[in-house]
C-alpha cells in the first residue's frame, strides 16, 4: 500500500498581504543606515583619500571612476563611498554581496551590463560588499568582463586585500585603505543624527550629556556604525521625562548602550598580523608602554603564547643580538617558566620577558648574516685558501700548508686570509655600538685593519682592478649612486604616505618627482617647471602614464609660485615641499611665508644642497711630506675654507629662512654618503692629477686641488702629489660626497 503524502496547507491570501503590508509598515531602517552621507561634502574623515586634489575625488568628480577595491576597518565608510558614488555616475549602479550571490546572480548582472551598453552607450558599475569572500566559480564568471570593460568593479573589505582578495582582482584594481575615523569626526556624526528632524532625532527632545557621548565615541574606536547603533539603542530605550517630555542621555544611559567594546582581533586575519606587527616594532622600538599594551590586547584576545614567545625569541636575536646576548637566555627561560606555570600567573613570565627585550640595547647586526647569503647567492663562489683546507687527506696537495695557528700568537689572533681570493677586504659585519657589543667594536675593527694591512703586498693586480672604472668620476662629483642616497633620505625625513600631496620646487629632471608619484599613489604630485621646454620636456615622459596619476605641472619662477598655486580653481594643501639644491629667492623668509599658505599645517618642508668637499685631511694625506710643506698647505687649506659669499642654494640659507619664517622645528643634519676604497698608487696619482688640472674657476666641489697647485708651484705640488699616493694607496679611504639635510615642520 502506498503510503499517503500529506497536502501542505496553503495560507489564505489575503492574510498573507495583510501581515506582509503590516510588517513593510513598521520596518524602519537601522538609524546608521538612515544617517548615511548622500554627497561627498557630506562624507566624514578619509580626508587622506577625498580631500581636494586626492586621486579618488578627482576620479569621482570626473566619473571617471575605474575598478576600485576599498579596505578598512567595519564603520569606515567603504559601503556609504559606494553608494555616494552610485548618485554621483552617470552609469548604471548594481550591488551585491559576495556571500549571498552566487555565479547566477553574477551573469544575470554580466547581462544587464550588456543591454545597457548596447541600448543605452551606458557603463556599469558592479558593488560587491565582502569582496574577500569570492569563490573561484563567482572570480572565473567575473574577471573577463572586468577586463573587456563590460563593468567596472568596486568591492569592499575588512580584510587585507592583498592577502585575502583573489590576486586576480587585486591586480585588475586600485586599492584605496580607509582609516578608523577620528573621535571629532563621530562625534559629529552623533550630534548630526540628534539633530538630524527627517533621518535622525532632530522632531524628539533629546537632551545629551557632553560625556555620554565622549564615551560613545571613545568606546566606538572609530567605528562610527557602532557609535550610531549605541546612540539608537540609547535613545529608543530611554522613556522620556514625565515633567517635560525630554530624553536625557545621561553616562550611566552610554555605559548601558555600547557596553565593553570587544577586543577586534581575528587570528587569521588583519586583526592578528597588525597587531603583532605592532607589538614587534613597539619592542624594537624601546618602548616598553607600547610594547605591553599591544602584548595584553593580544593575551586578552586569546592569542596562542606559543607564538607570542616564538617572536619574542626571534626578535631576542633580530633587534637586540649582541648588544645584549642575555636577552636571549632570558626569553627562553620565560617561555619555559611559562610552559611550567601556565595561564593566568604565567603573564608575570611574558611580561618579563617583554620589558627585557623592550628595555634592552638594540643592535641588528646578525643581518649581516643575509648579506654574506646574497654574496654566495649572487656571486662566483670563492675557493677555499689552502691554508684553511683539510690537510688530514690532501696534504701532497699543499692544502693546510702555511696555516697559522691563532693560539700560537699573543692575544690568540694573527693576520690571516680567511675569506675567498675574490672576497679579500670584504666586510659583512659592522659591529653596532650599543651594550656588550661596543665593548667589542673597537678591537673588531683594529683587528680587520690590521689584517687588510698585512694582506695588502699580497693582494694580486686582479682586485685592485675590480675596482669600478667610473670610480675617479664619483670621487671628484656626484655619481648617480650618491644622489639616489640622497633621494632616499630627502623623501624619508620628508615621511611621505599613500595618500600625500606633495610640491616638487623643481629641476634635476624631475629626479624627485618620480620617486614622489611611486611613493604617494593615492595623493598626487605637483611639480614646478622653471621654463616652457622643461614643461615640455616632462610632459613627454608622463604620457605613458594615466591621467589621473600623471604629476601637475606648472611654470613658474621660483619667485612667482606662491602666486600661481593661488589661482587655481580649487587650491591645493600640500603635505610634503621638496627641494633638491633649489636655490632660495631673494627674500626667502617672505617667499616661504606666501608659499605656507598652500601647505598643511602639518606638512613637512625639506631641502637637501651640497656642500662644498673644502674638508680635505690634509694632515694625514701628508704625513710623509717635510714639515715646511705641510705648514704651507695647511695654511693655504684654512683660506680656502672661507667662502667668498653665502651659497644661496646651501643648507644655512634655507635654515635662516625658514626660522625667520617662524617655523620653530627646523633641524639641519649633514649627510656624507661613504665610498670606501683601497687604491692602488697609478690609480690615485690619477685622481689628482685630473683634480689638479682643473682651472681656477671650475666646479667648486673640485677647485680646492686646482686652487692648491697653482699656488704651490709644480715642483711642491710634485712632492705634495707623492705624499698623497703613499696615504691614499696605503689602506682603506673615504671618498665622501656631502650634502646638508633641512627639515622643518
Amino acid at each position: 500500500m502506498t503510503p499517503r503524502i500529506p497536502r501542505r496547507a496553503t495560507p489564505d491570501p489575503k492574510s498573507s498581504d495583510l501581515f506582509a503590508a503590516a510588517a513593510e509598515k513598521n520596518v524602519r531602517p537601522p538609524l546608521a543606515d538612515r544617517m548615511r552621507p548622500r554627497t561627498l561634502d557630506d562624507f566624514l574623515g578619509q580626508s587622506h583619500i577625498l580631500g581636494p586634489g586626492r586621486l579618488l575625488r578627482r576620479a569621482i568628480q570626473a566619473d571617471r571612476v575605474s575598478s576600485l577595491i576599498f579596505a578598512g576597518p567595519p564603520g569606515t565608510g567603504k559601503t556609504t563611498l559606494a553608494r555616494i558614488i552610485a548618485n554621483t555616475t552617470q552609469s548604471q549602479f548594481l550591488a551585491i554581496n559576495a556571500v549571498l550571490a552566487g555565479v547566477k546572480e553574477i551573469r544575470e548582472a554580466i547581462e544587464m551590463a550588456r543591454e545597457a551598453r548596447a541600448l543605452r552607450a551606458q557603463g556599469t558599475i558592479l558593488f560587491v560588499d565582502e569582496v574577500h569572500r569570492f569563490n573561484k566559480a563567482q572570480q572565473d564568471a567575473l574577471l573577463p568582463h572586468v577586463e573587456n570593460g563590460t563593468l567596472t568593479l568596486i568591492g569592499a573589505t575588512t580584510e587585507n586585500p592583498f592577502f585575502e582578495v583573489n590576486k586576480a582582482l587585486v591586480s585588475r584594481s586600485r586599492v584605496f585603505q580607509l582609516r578608523s575615523l577620528e573621535d571629532i569626526d563621530l562625534k559629529a556624526a552623533l550630534k548630526a543624527a540628534l539633530a538630524d528632524g527627517e533621518r535622525g532625532y532632530g522632531l524628539l527632545k533629546v537632551e545629551a550629556d557632553e560625556d555620554a557621548l565622549d564615551h560613545i565615541v571613545r568606546m566606538a574606536q572609530g567605528d562610527a556604525r557602532s557609535a550610531l547603533n549605541a546612540l539608537e539603542l540609547a535613545v529608543e530605550t530611554t522613556p522620556p521625562a514625565p515633567s517635560d517630555g525630554a530624553i536625557r542621555l545621561t553616562m550611566q544611559v552610554a555605559e548601558e548602550s555600547i557596553q565593553r567594546k570587544a577586543v577586534l582581533y581575528d587570528k587569521d586575519g588583519d586583526a592578528h598580523y597588525d597587531t603583532i606587527s605592532a607589538f614587534i616594532k613597539s619592542v624594537r622600538g624601546s618602548d616598553p608602554d607600547a610594547s605591553l599594551y599591544w602584548l595584553a590586547k593580544m593575551v586578552e584576545a586569546g592569542e596562542d603564547s606559543r607564538f607570542i614567545f616564538r617572536r619574542m625569541i626571534i626578535l631576542a636575536a633580530e633587534d637586540v643580538g649582541l648588544a645584549d646576548p642575555a636577552a636571549l637566555r632570558v626569553v627562553m627561560s620565560a617561555a619555559q617558566a611559562f610552559d611550567y606555570v601556565g595561564l593566568p600567573e604565567g603573564q608575570f613570565h611574558m611580561a618579563e620577558a617583554c620589558l627585557y627585550l623592550a628595555t634592552a640595547p638594540k643592535s641588528n647586526s646578525t643581518m649581516a648574516y643575509f648579506d654574506a647569503l646574497e654574496s654566495v647567492r649572487t656571486e662566483r663562489i670563492g675557493e677555499v685558501p689552502d691554508p684553511l683546507r683539510d690537510g688530514n687527506r690532501d696534504k701532497e696537495l699543499g692544502h693546510g700548508q702555511g696555516y697559522l695557528y691563532p693560539h700560537a700568537f699573543r692575544d690568540h689572533w694573527v693576520e690571516q686570509q680567511y675569506l675567498p681570493t675574490g672576497l679579500r677586504g670584504r666586510v659583512f659585519y659592522e659591529p653596532g655600538g650599543l651594550g656588550h657589543e661596543a665593548g667589542l667594536r673597537t678591537e673588531v675593527l683594529r683587528r680587520r685593519e690590521a689584517q687588510w694591512a698585512a694582506l695588502e703586498e699580497a693582494a694580486p693586480r686582479a682586485v685592485a682592478a675590480s675596482l669600478k672604472s667610473d670610480w675617479l668620476e664619483r670621487a671628484a662629483g656626484v655619481g648617480s649612486g650618491a644622489l639616489r642616497h640622497v633621494r632616499e633620505d630627502l623623501i624619508t625625513a620628508a615621511g611621505l604616505k599613500r595618500e600625500s600631496l606633495v610640491l616638487d620646487l623643481g629641476g634635476h629632471h624631475g629626479f624627485l618627482t618620480w620617486e614622489a608619484l611611486r611613493r604617494c599613489v593615492e595623493g598626487g604630485v605637483w611639480s614646478r617647471c622653471a621654463t616652457t621646454d622643461e614643461q615640455t620636456e616632462l610632459e613627454a615622459w608622463i604620457r605613458r602614464i594615466d591621467p589621473l596619476h600623471r604629476p601637475v605641472l606648472r611654470v613658474a619662477a621660483l619667485p612667482a609660485l606662491p602666486a600661481v598655486l593661488g589661482e587655481e580653481s580649487e587650491p591645493p594643501r600640500f603635505d610634503a615641499v621638496l627641494g633638491l639644491a633649489t636655490q632660495i629667492p631673494p627674500d626667502g623668509a617672505s617667499w616661504i611665508a606666501a608659499l605656507r599658505d598652500r601647505v598643511a599645517p602639518h606638512a613637512t618642508w625639506a631641502f637637501a644642497s651640497r656642500r662644498p668637499s673644502l674638508d680635505i685631511p690634509w694632515a694625514a694625506w701628508l704625513a710623509d711630506a717635510p714639515p715646511a710643506l705641510r705648514a704651507r698647505v695647511a695654511t693655504l687649506a684654512a683660506r680656502a675654507v672661507e667662502p667668498a659669499a653665502a651659497d644661496p642654494t646651501g643648507g644655512e640659507a634655507w635654515e635662516t629662512a625658514l626660522r625667520a619664517a617662524g617655523f620653530n622645528r627646523v633641524q639641519r643634519a649633514v649627510h656624507r654618503y661613504e665610498d670606501k676604497r683601497r687604491l692602488t698608487p697609478t690609480q690615485a696619482r690619477e685622481w689628482l692629477a685630473r683634480a689638479g688640472d682643473l682651472a681656477s674657476g671650475a666646479d667648486a666641489h673640485r677647485a680646492p686641488l686646482a686652487a692648491l697647485r697653482a699656488a704651490l708651484g709644480e715642483d711642491d705640488w710634485t712632492v705634495a702629489v707623492g705624499a698623497a699616493v703613499s696615504h691614499l694607496s696605503s689602506g682603506l679611504r673615504d671618498f665622501p660626497a656631502a650634502y646638508d639635510l633641512v627639515t622643518a615642520a
